[in-house]
């Protein structure tokens, strides 16, 4: 019986910490945005991202990505004040650029405003589909 309470002791503390090294970590993080099929993954703090499948581009800040098909744009660099972060994007193509912000808004919810630049497109259905300036993403 003591080891049963003990491993579930253990177990709850292990969780505590994952949670509070998300937390303390809040631009390394997988967030999606269901509406548009489309996700985030970031680790602005390390830039240690590959994409998957693109591992040419080498180890990035992250990249936002389309569910169900490779296209991308990439982060080339962010610089991150307090709960927001200015990122630098390019396609994977190199076609087009811009500059968006992300800010963290609570423990699971992140929004990401276009600032200036060419505008976020992604494939849907064999056509190019924009994105709004203005996307709200949940942490997973």
């Amino acid at each position: 019986m003591k080891k049963l309470f003990l491993i579930f002791i253990v177990f709850h503390l292990s969780l505590l910490s994952v949670s509070a090294q998300n937390t303390a970590k809040p631009f390394r993080a997988y967030i999606y945005n269901n509406d548009y099929e489309v996700f985030m993954r970031l680790d602005l703090y390390n830039e240690s991202i590959t994409v998957p499948g693109q591992e040419l581009y080498g180890e990035l800040p992250g990249y936002l990505g389309k569910k169900h098909n490779s296209f991308c744009w990439l982060i080339t660099s962010s610089k991150i004040e307090g709960q927001t972060a200015e990122l630098q994007m390019i396609n994977d193509y190199g076609s087009e650029d811009l500059t968006a912000t992300l800010t963290v808004e609570n423990d699971s919810l992140y929004v990401l405003r276009q600032v200036e630049g060419s505008s976020l497109k992604v494939p849907k259905d064999g056509k190019w589909q924009k994105l709004p300036s203005k996307l709200v993403f949940k942490r997973r």
